[in-house]
């Protein structure tokens, strides 16, 4: 190992050591199959006990085969799970490792023409033969770490973060204890293999051909077993508050039949409602009112008048009472949500005008607006982890739905959205043909 490095003093509370990152030069350019370890050792022969080897994924991947002949944007696809958000040819994706990041950390930078690096099938995994084998060789017992550049949501710029790890515990966890004034601690994870990875990025560079670095002086970090692995450090999607990039909002709304007991927040119903008013309507006008029926009487009231009007509805077609059962279950999800939410559609700016034609045509404008308005509703809900379900119900008993509500006489019922936390994920969406839909002209 040459170079000057860098050091520091560690903030950390259970060492007060100099911590130095220190730069690993000298490795020749690593091919499909090389010996990664074997290559590491040479050029590093005096890594001792404790030190944290910190390697650039992608030496790690053309060791491993994962420099390929392909297009990069077909190389995106195959590797994505989900689109997060586009800004013209750019992608933020999540990989199937659970990496949400820039092109699926497809790269083309460092490989021959007509090639790109893919990341590691599994980098946990090889953070763990590197440290084997390394410990193998040398006889120490070291920390190992795998990198790639990662960009940050509200930050320009980028740095290094772990997506392998072995040999360390990836965070450190200061949650229950006191600072230096005696506050409890009450959210502080540290995401220690990432600080050490962006640490030896200082030293590694971009484009100085130095893929590897030694941080020295963090032994207590270094265990005897391998670890949970980078993985550890990724946020399961139940936890994340921004869990849809802007290209998949629309698509997280589902309809949710089934809900958990947990009551809905206010502040996310009055969220959405915010959402709806912002849809398109006419004539510059706030067509939309939402009755929010929050307490379990209300609901019931509106609930068991609608089911009264249809069951006398369908009485009055000439349904049996067993044909009437089955059908009036369909508003049976109403019943299990925790809040309902009636949307609303008020006219007073419609225009008068003196034919039938163009009356209907104003009339359709403000149900145009409605719907936008409603849809809004249900993805804002969405997008806060909410589940829902929209029921046209109100529109076959407004009068019945108004009345059971005290709603004022303008306000029309346009249905039910009952809301809650789903009692499951929502199977995957089917796949569609859009050409089956769209016609060019």
């Amino acid at each position: 190992m040459t170079g000057a490095g860098v050091s520091a003093v560690s903030a950390s509370p259970v060492s007060a050591i100099p911590v130095s990152v220190i730069p690993v030069r000298g490795l020749p350019e690593v091919t499909p199959g090389a010996d990664l370890a074997g290559l590491i050792e040479a050029a590093a022969p005096d890594l001792r006990d404790g030190d944290i080897l910190v390697v650039t994924s992608k030496i790690v991947s053309k060791a491993e085969g994962r420099l390929i002949q392909t297009d990069r944007e077909q190389a995106i696809d195959a590797e994505m799970v989900r689109l997060v958000a586009r800004r013209g040819p750019a992608r933020i994706v999540e990989t199937r490792h659970g990496l949400v990041m820039a092109a699926a950390g497809v790269d083309n930078s460092n490989t021959p023409p007509g090639t790109v690096a893919l990341l590691p099938v599994d980098p946990d995994a090889s953070a763990r033969r590197l440290r084997k084998d390394l410990s193998t060789r040398l006889g120490v017992s070291a920390g190992v770490v795998i990198t790639d550049t990662l960009g940050r949501p509200w930050r320009i710029g980028q740095t290094d973060a772990a997506i392998g790890a072995a040999g360390l515990a990836p965070a450190r966890d200061y949650r229950g204890q006191r600072d230096t004034f005696g506050n409890l601690l009450e959210v502080t994870l540290t995401a220690v293999a990432d600080e050490i990875a962006a640490a030896a990025d200082l030293v590694k560079g971009k484009t100085d051909g130095v893929p590897v670095a030694v941080v020295r002086g963090l032994a207590e970090l270094v265990s005897g077993g391998d670890g949970p692995g980078a993985a550890a450090l990724i946020r399961p999607a139940s936890e994340d508050m921004f869990r849809f990039g802007s290209a998949e909002v629309p698509l997280a709304r589902r309809t949710v039949r089934e809900f958990t007991e947990q009551p809905v927040d206010q502040a996310a119903v009055r969220l959405a409602i915010d959402t709806a008013l912002t849809a398109p309507a006419p004539h510059h006008s706030v067509p939309w009112r939402f009755a929010v029926l929050e307490t379990p009487q209300v609901r019931r009231r509106l609930l068991d008048a609608m089911l009264e009007a249809w069951r006398a509805d369908l009485t009055a077609d000439g349904f049996t009472a067993e044909q009437i059962e089955r059908r009036v279950r369909r508003g049976e999800p109403l019943r299990r949500a925790p809040l309902i939410i009636v949307p609303c559609l008020v006219t007073d700016a419609a225009h008068d005008y003196p034919d039938a034609r163009r009356s209907a045509a104003e009339r359709a404008m403000f149900l145009v607006a409605m719907g936008a308005g409603v849809q809004n509703l249900l993805v804002s809900l969405a997008a806060q982890g909410l589940g829902s379900c929209w029921v046209s119900s109100t529109m076959f008993c407004r009068e019945v739905a108004a009345g059971a509500l005290g709603l004022p006489p303008d306000w029309e019922p346009m249905g039910a959205v009952g809301v809650g936390h789903p009692a499951q994920p929502a199977p995957p969406r089917p796949d569609r043909d859009t050409s089956a839909f769209v016609r060019y002209l």
